[in-house]
């Protein structure tokens, strides 16, 4: 899915308009794939698809949802409908993150993470894989990250929506190996985004070292291309994500506690409660 197409295909990016969700637009572009790009931000995004359109000579189209609405995923399906889009590549990359000690954390974001994070990814999956099963062919790319490999005290809720998306994709793979689909998540480390901006510290990136759109996104288009179940870009990143031991499951929240408190030192004095990426 990552090299040229044959035929043209279509890719839909949320979160597009910042971020890994920029680059992956970018990079989809420039390998001759159509964009759909999704974010909340309208000029934003009519500002990247004319980049894209101009650079590469794609076709680009815009649509503006929030995805922390319940109903976000049936709305994005019907507006696709009704422009006759196919999408041959899902990449699920928007979301955000909260972090601090749980009860000092507004309900109402968490909620808000959890939406984007799983419902709006498991519902956009729900409306454009069946399409991709009856063309017989089509990949969904689901960005987590390296806190969904264990628990991880003070990001409490935001390492388990990434637990949810990274077991969700290897179950999904499973379900359609030999039926046309690929499915790939990426678990990155830090990446230099708006994601530690508006978290307020960098002290959130707990572990690993930070690295830029660029690589993650090429590193997650060459893993899908290859069917890999999961991918981790950075060497330092994997290792620390896969030193971590898986059981027994209670040592493992004890060691994520102790290495996860430097996300309750606030950078700057900044607040460290909640994130958006």
């Amino acid at each position: 899915m990552s090299s040229a197409p044959t035929v043209p295909t279509t890719a839909l990016v949320t979160g597009a308009s910042s971020g890994l969700g920029t680059e992956f637009a970018s990079q989809l572009a420039a390998l001759g794939h159509d964009v759909v790009l999704l974010a909340r931000s309208r000029d934003r995004l009519e500002e990247l698809a004319a980049e894209l359109t101009r650079t590469h000579g794609v076709k680009t189209h815009v649509v503006v949802q929030d995805l922390a609405q319940p109903d976000a995923g049936r709305r994005v399906a019907r507006e696709l409908a009704d422009r006759s889009l196919h999408i041959d590549l899902l990449v699920n990359n928007a979301g955000f993150g909260t972090a601090g000690r749980f009860e000092e954390i507004a309900p109402e974001r968490d909620h808000d993470m959890l939406m984007v994070n799983v419902v709006a990814l498991v519902d956009l999956t729900h409306e454009l894989l069946p399409g991709m099963l009856e063309r017989g062919n089509g990949a969904v790319l689901n960005v987590g990250s390296t806190a969904g490999y264990q628990p991880s005290p003070y990001l409490t809720t935001y390492s388990a929506s990434k637990s949810f998306v990274l077991n969700f994709s290897l179950a999904l793979r499973q379900e359609y190996r030999g039926r046309g689909v690929k499915v790939t998540a990426l678990c990155p480390g830090p990446v230099e985004t708006k994601f530690f901006e508006v978290i307020g510290t960098r002290n959130a990136a707990v572990a690993g070292s930070f690295t830029t759109p660029e690589p993650v996104v090429r590193t997650a288009l060459k893993a899908l291309d290859r069917d890999r179940a999961y991918v981790t870009p950075g060497l330092a990143n994997a290792i620390s994500a896969h030193l971590t031991p898986r059981r027994p499951r209670t040592l493992v929240a004890w060691v994520g506690e102790l290495i996860c408190r430097k996300a309750l030192r606030p950078e700057r004095g900044a607040g460290a409660h909640a994130a958006a990426s």
